[in-house]
């Protein structure tokens, strides 16, 4: 249980950080956002605001103990988010230089959601 505690909480955390930092600059329409966002991919300037918040919400629920409903939508919300980068990075034409990183992140929230679960098998909660 402990192993599985540890990992759980380093996967967490590093992937609470990049998404609640990638939220941050998207709420505060920081220039580097609007820029990638706004004018790179085409998206209107009010989505990095909404999608900024959406994940600081999530970001903050995957943290918080308990609300497993809840969490299991914040993680899915996470995943999606990523996977829509993604996607769209790859229909406005860039390299996969600038796309393959963010498998990394998948990865992490993908880690994360896997010992989330563990950790609720190896506590008898599920």
């Amino acid at each position: 249980m402990k192993r599985t505690n540890i990992i759980y909480w380093i996967l967490t955390g590093l992937a609470s950080l990049m998404m609640i930092f990638s939220g941050i600059t998207n709420v505060l329409l920081l220039p580097e956002a609007v820029e990638l966002i706004v004018t790179h991919l085409g998206y209107p300037a009010y989505f990095l605001t909404f999608i900024g918040a959406a994940k600081i919400i999530g970001a903050i629920t995957i943290l918080i103990p308990g609300f497993q409903r809840i969490k299991e939508w914040a993680y899915a919300g996470l995943f999606f988010d990523l996977g829509a980068a993604i996607y769209s990075a790859i229909a406005v034409g860039d390299p996969p230089g600038v796309w393959l990183p963010i498998f990394i992140f998948i990865a992490l929230i993908g880690g994360s959601y896997v010992f989330h679960h563990k950790r609720l098998k190896e506590a008898g909660l599920k």
